[in-house]
């Protein structure tokens, strides 16, 4: 009995590693080889590439950005559980209270280090 469970895993594990393979190498032999000098060049709209391609950012976009991940994947788990609530009772409720202030205490602290200002340097 147990024996069909981890054959059922073992073809899963290799149609998983089989399959991407087996796309990538298909491609390379029925896609076009044309090599020519100009694909090995940098494309920026048909001009000419001047100076530097990497350019450095201000870390405070990122930090905005995370914020943003996290109060947005917050609403994600909220739905579900405002949708779910009368189901779910007072557990859940309570649940969703530590959610929250947990975000709250995380939301505090980034405004105490002043991670929140958008002003320049």
């Amino acid at each position: 009995m147990y024996m069909n469970n981890y054959v059922v895993v073992a073809i899963f594990l290799f149609l998983g590693l089989m399959l991407p393979v087996v796309a990538l190498t298909a491609g390379k032999f029925l896609r076009p080889h044309k090599p020519a000098e100009e694909k090995y060049t940098t494309y920026e709209s048909g001009n000419v590439p001047v100076g530097e391609g990497q350019v450095r950012f201000n870390i405070r976009y990122y930090l905005f950005a995370l914020m943003f991940v996290i109060f947005d994947v917050e609403t994600v788990f909220l739905y579900p559980w405002a949708v779910a609530y009368q189901q779910l009772g007072l557990f859940a409720l309570v649940e969703m209270i530590i959610f929250i202030s947990l975000l709250i205490v995380g939301l505090i602290y980034a405004w105490k280090k002043k991670v929140l200002q958008w002003t320049s340097i």
